[in-house]
């Protein structure tokens, strides 16, 4: 026997990871206090559509208002939940909202250090241009580029070795 969920059912959370525009839409408009609201980890529906790659509900979230500098319990981030994702359109969007590039979480991840931990150039790339710490360590006292090289990725250790390169000029 299957149960099926209605979306009228699910968390503005839950419609916002799932990219449920027309839904989000009407709850905010009823009650805007939603468009910031936590869920019972301290995630946004920013949060959530950063971390599902939902980009069209994240311009509109951002258009709408919801705060991109929030932070959840654990002091994750949409920016730091997109990174990890590899979602380098979402941390674009994200970093032209001045959000902090070099935030960290409860054991040390940066933005910077999830998207090399997950091999995402772009978004590397996205976060370099943008001021990202390459010294920054995390808890387990791996620098972004002693991650690349530990994990095997030779183009993103290339990246950042170029991009340090640069920064000596």
């Amino acid at each position: 026997m299957f149960i099926f969920l209605h979306l009228i059912d699910l968390s503005i959370h839950q419609l916002a990871a799932h990219g449920e525009i027309s839904k989000v839409r009407t709850q905010v408009a009823s009650d805007a206090a939603l468009l910031n609201s936590q869920d019972e980890r301290g995630f946004t529906a920013l949060m959530w559509a950063a971390a599902f790659g939902e980009i069209e509900m994240v311009q509109f979230l951002l258009e709408k208002g919801a705060d991109p500098k929030t932070f959840a319990r654990e002091r994750e981030s949409a920016l730091s939940l997109a990174s990890a994702g590899g979602y380098a359109d979402i941390v674009q969007m994200l970093l032209q909202h001045n959000v902090d590039v070099n935030s960290y979480d409860w054991n040390g991840g940066t933005p910077l250090l999830y998207a090399v931990r997950g091999n995402h150039i772009k978004c590397v790339q996205a976060l370099l241009l943008n001021g990202a710490d390459i010294t920054f360590e995390a808890d387990s006292g791996y620098s972004p580029v002693a991650l690349a090289i530990a994990l095997g990725y030779k183009k993103m250790q290339k990246l950042l070795e170029d991009h340090i390169l640069q920064l000596l000029k």
